[in-house]
């Protein structure tokens, strides 16, 4: 049985631009030495934890169409689903740290910009199409894969999910200063 709930729309809109405004600033103000640098709390450059930032936002999409599947089905499916892929955490965790790596080579700052709206864009025409129903289906998550996964989520959540990564990732930038601290994005 799915349970009613009231989604502030407006409240996600707000955040993705507060993170594009966010992110648009971080690449404009940072020098090749500053995205060079090393990240706090992680093994990636500043740059390659921008990009994670950024595939945060587009992991979202595949994400939307596992909820639309699997919100469908009975939740023992969804329970096995996840169970599988919490079973695949060691070759995703290599993945997901790899992957940034290789994609600073290909993704420079300005392409990640244009990406960083591209799919933000998609994200908020696509939130616009919901219905109240599709928010509230929901599938459980493979918990082990990220820290604000939570076992089960509905739809709704996994809209909010990419800007919660988008600010405990920026915390761990280390750009725009000596001290190796990184400037707040503008918040509105």
């Amino acid at each position: 049985m799915m349970e009613a709930i009231a989604m502030d729309r407006q409240a996600v809109y707000e955040d993705y631009e507060r993170a594009r405004r966010g992110f648009h600033q971080l690449l404009e103000s940072a020098s090749e030495a500053d995205l060079a640098r090393p990240s706090r709390g992680t093994k990636w450059t500043n740059e390659q934890l921008l990009w994670h930032m950024l595939f945060g936002y587009m992991a979202v999409r595949a994400l939307l169409v596992l909820v639309h599947v699997f919100g469908r089905l009975p939740r023992g499916a969804g329970k096995a689903f996840a169970r599988l892929l919490d079973a695949g955490t060691v070759p995703f965790d290599w993945v997901n740290y790899e992957g940034p790596r290789g994609a600073v080579k290909v993704y420079g700052p300005r392409r990640m910009g244009t990406a960083f709206d591209r799919v933000l864009d998609s994200l908020q025409r696509r939130l616009a199409a919901e219905s109240d129903a599709d928010l509230a289906r929901g599938m459980h998550y493979p918990v082990r894969w990220d820290p604000f996964f939570k076992d089960f989520m509905t739809l709704a959540d996994v809209y909010r999910y990419p800007t919660q990564h988008f600010d405990f990732h920026h915390r761990q930038l280390t750009l725009n200063s000596s001290d190796g601290r990184s400037g707040k994005p503008e918040v509105s």
